[in-house]
């Protein structure tokens, strides 16, 4: 069986197993989720190292509470910071290594995509990349027995990301993850403008809601808006924050945000 290791852990995220779960169950239990929600099909959670982005993270996965239980398969969506290539990409690996354990592709799903083109393999870009790999822990928290189809983007356009989701979208069993921060690097008054007015476009369900100034992870959030759009799905917003109020300076800062699609 062939894993991918884990590319982070212990830089981005603990790499001893108790301190994990200690780390996560702390970023869960204190996740600020909003009177009323829904049991969201999809979630949009952000992915620096857990110092930083972790409590937002924990808003958006305390959401799921309501129906941990259903969920079998998460289409994990987010980009690529460090290799190039055009398209969708998928492993070939047949699970993916974190402390907690070892956590399974579901290769025929990934398979049949990637035989009708909608996406391809290609490891080079998933060896390194963090915007996938630091959610794993989460999930593996709420739903250990879950397999993942962890998709990259790479210099493609939303239009393929919102192919690939309708063809994914499935029922109570699959839930979408997409991973992306949000502002980079302006001053803490600036990034809060910014990221207030992307929020306030992604609760409105607004097409193409998020340049790639705003997120980096535009392209899988403008794919997944598509899709909530066209099926009529409410975005909530859970969290919103940024390195400068979690454990940062406040110079230059990373926006993160949680949001919940149901």
């Amino acid at each position: 069986m062939r894993i991918r290791p884990s590319a982070v852990a212990g830089t981005f995220y603990p790499r001893e197993a108790r301190e994990l779960l200690a780390t996560v169950d702390e970023h869960l239990s204190r996740g600020r989720v909003t009177d009323g929600i829904k049991a969201p099909k999809a979630i949009i959670a952000p992915h620096a190292g857990f110092i930083y982005s972790g409590p937002v993270a924990g808003s958006a996965y305390a959401s799921l509470a309501a129906r941990c239980k259903d969920i079998s398969r998460v289409v994990l969506v987010g980009p690529a910071h460090r290799v190039p290539f055009p398209g969708l990409a998928t492993s070939a690996a047949s699970a993916f290594a974190s402390p907690l354990g070892d956590v399974p592709l579901d290769r025929p799903c990934l398979a049949e995509w990637v035989a009708s083109g909608l996406i391809r393999e290609f490891d080079a870009a998933h060896a390194d990349e963090h915007s996938l790999e630091v959610q794993l822990p989460f999930l593996q928290r709420l739903v250990p027995n879950a397999m993942i189809a962890p998709i990259l983007t790479g210099d493609g356009n939303s239009q393929a990301v919102e192919k690939l989701l309708d063809c994914a979208f499935g029922g109570d069993e699959t839930l979408i993850v997409v991973s992306s921060d949000l502002s980079h690097y302006l001053p803490y008054a600036i990034a809060k403008g910014r990221d207030e007015a992307t929020a306030r476009r992604l609760e409105r369900i607004e097409l193409n809601g998020a340049g790639h100034d705003d997120a980096c992870g535009a392209t899988a959030i403008n794919g997944l808006l598509a899709v909530a759009a066209r099926r009529g799905l409410v975005c909530q917003r859970l969290d919103l924050r940024n390195s400068g109020d979690t454990a940062g300076s406040r110079d230059q800062v990373v926006g993160y945000g949680a949001f919940a699609l149901g």
